[in-house]
């Protein structure tokens, strides 16, 4: 994931640090990864309350920083790897790699939004901020990339589907704003974005609740959805591909630090793969769930690569069974 990185041909616009200014970028990490007595939950929360290190945390695409990043868990929207090997070229325009402070994406400018979207949910990201609502073209694209905006999406039967849903970024209006981002969206059918998948997210947000982390990553793949307009393939004049479905991969862990390398044969896992359509309404979200492997084979992604070998190839064989109504 990161020697890919290191080898840009291009960087993101903010990432014109000087050696001045990239000293005291490790200077702060270091100053607030050795503070004693801290967990992982704190240094999240120092991390995003620190001006310097917020306002340059996008702009790092520099390898040892994220190495530095992932270390002391400070990075870790991509903790489990990245699954398309997306890279931050602009050459590479199919699988354009965007860190933002929130969450990690590529973006597929042939198809008008991002191939993945992954981030990491736990009560650190989570407080008082109010949903914004304010859909924005994001203007961190290449230039020669076609900038979405919401009207691509006005009229055509399809909502403006989260990826990275604002509910799990309310920490502050800055974080919330950035989920309202056009990159983070992707064409869903009122009826999946309404019903099935909000109930899904909340689901995520109530397993936080009962003291778990989640890491998740969420898609979409094939071509061709059914809106209240009944079935399309393109909007926005051509611009954006409606998938035939949207799939989710939950990583789930009890709270706590080194999260890689608590990730065992018995940790939770749920993947959900479901039609975009308007009939989905009719089975609960759970009713979709699937095998890791199988939305593998759909999408041509390696999930989990940074899990050991031998963990992986287990997880990705297992569907998940829990009674959701137990709960």
């Amino acid at each position: 994931m990161h020697n890919s990185i290191l080898h840009t041909k291009t960087k993101p616009k903010s990432d014109k640090l000087s050696m001045k200014k990239l000293l005291l970028f490790i200077f702060t990490l270091l100053s607030l990864a050795f503070q004693n007595g801290l967990n992982k939950t704190d240094k999240k929360k120092l991390f995003f309350e620190n001006e310097y290190l917020r306002n340059n945390y996008s702009a790092t695409s520099n390898s040892f920083l994220f190495e530095f990043l992932d270390q002391y868990d400070l990075n870790d929207n991509l903790l489990t790897g990245n699954p398309s090997k997306a890279v931050n070229d602009f050459h590479q325009s199919f699988n354009f790699l965007m860190i933002k402070q929130s969450y990690a994406l590529s973006y597929n400018n042939s198809k008008g939004c991002s191939n993945w979207v992954s981030w990491h949910l736990t009560t650190s990201w989570k407080g008082n901020a109010k949903r914004c609502n304010c859909f924005a073209s994001d203007k961190e694209l290449p230039n020669n990339f076609y900038k979405v905006s919401t009207k691509d999406y006005t009229k055509t039967g399809f909502d403006r589907g989260h990826l990275c849903p604002s509910e799990d970024r309310d920490l502050n209006d800055e974080f919330n704003a950035e989920t309202f981002l056009m990159t983070n969206m992707i064409p869903q059918s009122p009826n999946l974005n309404r019903i099935t998948w909000v109930a899904l997210e909340n689901y995520c947000r109530k397993l936080m609740d009962n003291g778990n982390e989640l890491y998740i990553i969420t898609g979409g793949y094939g071509t061709g959805g059914t809106g209240s307009k009944g079935y399309t393939e393109k909007i926005g004049n051509g611009h954006i591909y409606v998938p035939s479905h949207c799939w989710k991969i939950i990583v789930v862990l009890p709270l706590g630090n080194n999260d890689l390398q608590r990730i065992t044969n018995n940790t939770r896992v749920i993947a959900v793969d479901i039609p975009n359509n308007q009939e989905v309404k009719s089975m609960p979200w759970y009713s979709y769930r699937t095998t890791i492997n199988e939305i593998e084979e759909k999408t041509g992604y390696d999930f989990l690569n940074k899990v050991p070998d031998y963990i992986q190839r287990h997880l990705e064989g297992f569907t998940d069974n829990k009674n959701i109504n137990d709960e």
